[in-house]
């Protein structure tokens, strides 16, 4: 009996040491398991290194029954797990190693954590791009770079920032390149708005092109004549009496303006036909009536003055100043009927010997003369008893109006003489002009009497010359002329070529261009 009890007892021992060495079998799978899942899983990045060491070292704690095969197992599968952190360890440097040239200031954790996150962004860019855009929310996106509001460090880091991208495209994405690399050219434009085209920024020169507040240039090509105006005045103008004389004697040569500039008695006898010089297929024969109306002799016949004001109408004669200048020389011709009373006599000046008029102003202004009249009579009070030079037979359609203001002057009985421009003058004037490289289909009327100037005086002042809408000086916008801003007529005159010539004769000491204030140049 006690032997059967013993052998139960032996098979039931038997059966709890196997059932112990079961459970202790499942407890070392489940510690070995446990161990190589927690060495490859990112659960806690943020950890210290040393916590997530202490934790995998956590189940590989016995119990009192395990015996000495069992312990030994133990520190085996320990062993293992210290070769297995060893290797974890060498990745993670390994790794380090590889991406710390990116950012070598950022910590190793916020390093590792960008490793392990990418799937925050969407477009798959490198995490240095990432943080590049992080550093640079504040780009515009409307192509203005110009941020007034902005800390200067902030700019800073924006100047920077496009360079961390290699493709260029995540701070602007629709600015071309070309205009990227025109603003890195362009850092020195002034704040006081001051655009000075520096001679070697391209790229600013176009940008300065584009900013229509700017005050640069809005005459159309006198920025070359400008800086030959410059240049001139910079020097102090002295007259050069052998240029002077051979540019005098190829004008008399060639036109002949003493005897010929005016219609006398004695240039164009009766039956004398007149060449319309604007019209040369038209022809007008002088009769007896027509005659009568002619001077006798022209009025330059063996004279000679020493100095001649030649004042044109154009908007830089404006608060000028030049009024006394011009009345002191001896001989002043003045362009068109222009205003020379009240607030206009201090810039321009009021004496006159000679004074012009387009016969499109007795039409347009003074309705062709053909109802009340009085107004043409008293706007010609001011001029004195000076000439009236009308060009009545450059075209047909000059002649009647002309005649008209003829007649008008002799029954109002006005001190004015009326004369009349020879159409053989004025066409023999284009042609002398055309060897000077003057194209247009006439010269102004201002030429014609700067022409006339040289012949009969030996020291010639322009007044009043200046065709562009921009000053020379400051670059202040100016009206067309002094007293209004009618635009001129286009095609008939070529100005800047004709301003571009009297320039030329300046420098050469011929005559002298007055710009600007008097006394200030």
């Amino acid at each position: 009996m006690s032997g059967l009890v013993w052998e139960t007892g032996g098979i039931r021992g038997q059966r709890l040491k196997l059932l112990l060495t079961f459970l202790l079998t499942v407890l070392f799978l489940w510690t070995l398991l446990t161990t190589l899942t927690s060495s490859d899983s990112h659960v806690e990045p943020h950890r210290p290194p040393a916590q997530k060491k202490s934790e995998k070292k956590a189940p590989s704690v016995s119990s009192d029954n395990m015996g000495e095969e069992k312990v030994e197992k133990q520190q085996k599968t320990d062993l293992n797990t210290t070769d297995l952190d060893k290797d974890r360890t060498e990745r993670k440097h390994k790794t380090t190693a590889h991406t710390s040239h990116v950012e070598p200031h950022r910590p190793p954790a916020q390093k590792e954590s960008e490793k392990k996150a990418p799937s925050v962004s969407s477009d798959n860019r490198p995490p240095a791009q990432k943080e590049s855009e992080k550093k640079a929310p504040s780009v515009s996106s409307d192509n203005s770079h110009v941020e007034p509001d902005r800390p200067p460090a902030q700019k800073e880091s924006e100047k920077k920032a496009p360079s961390v991208s290699s493709d260029n495209n995540h701070v602007e994405p629709h600015r071309p390149p070309a205009q990227k690399k025109s603003e890195k050219k362009a850092p020195s434009v002034s704040s006081d708005n001051i655009h000075v085209e520096p001679p070697n920024a391209p790229a600013q020169k176009e940008s300065e092109k584009k900013a229509p507040s700017a005050p640069s240039y809005n005459c159309n090509g006198c920025k070359t004549v400008i800086d030959k105006v410059l240049k001139n005045y910079s020097q102090t103008w002295t007259k050069q009496e052998v240029n002077y004389q051979k540019f005098r004697s190829q004008l008399k040569t060639k036109c002949n303006g003493i005897d010929k500039a005016i219609i006398t008695q004695a240039n164009t006898p009766v039956g004398s036909k007149l060449v319309y010089d604007g019209e040369r297929n038209k022809v007008y024969q002088v009769n007896s009536e027509l005659f009568k109306t002619f001077v006798k002799e022209s009025p330059f016949s063996n004279k000679t003055w020493d100095t001649c004001a030649v004042v044109g109408s154009g908007g830089i004669l404006a608060n000028s100043s030049c009024g006394k200048a011009i009345d002191s020389a001896q001989f002043v011709i003045r362009c068109n009927l222009p205003p020379v009373e009240n607030e206009f006599k201090a810039h321009v000046g009021s004496k006159t010997e000679i004074v012009t008029a387009n016969p499109s102003i007795l039409i347009e202004k003074y309705g062709s003369l053909s109802g009340h009249r009085r107004p043409f009579v008293e706007s010609l009070h001011k001029y004195g008893n000076s000439m009236l030079l009308l060009p009545a037979f450059s075209y047909t359609v000059n002649t009647p109006v002309c005649l008209r203001a003829l007649y008008t002057i002799e029954d109002f009985e006005i001190p004015i003489q009326t004369v009349f421009f020879n159409p053989k003058y004025l066409q023999s004037l284009d042609e002398f002009w055309r060897t000077q490289g003057l194209k247009a289909i006439r010269p102004s009327t201002g030429l014609m009497m700067v022409s006339l100037a040289l012949e009969i005086c030996s020291n010639v002042h322009l007044y009043g010359f200046w065709p562009f809408s921009n000053h020379p000086h400051g670059f202040q916008p100016l009206n067309n002329h002094y007293y209004d801003n009618k635009p001129p007529v286009k095609g008939v005159h070529a100005m800047p070529v004709e301003f571009n010539l009297l320039l030329q004769l300046h420098s050469q000491g011929v005559l002298r261009v007055h710009l600007g204030q008097c006394g200030k140049q």
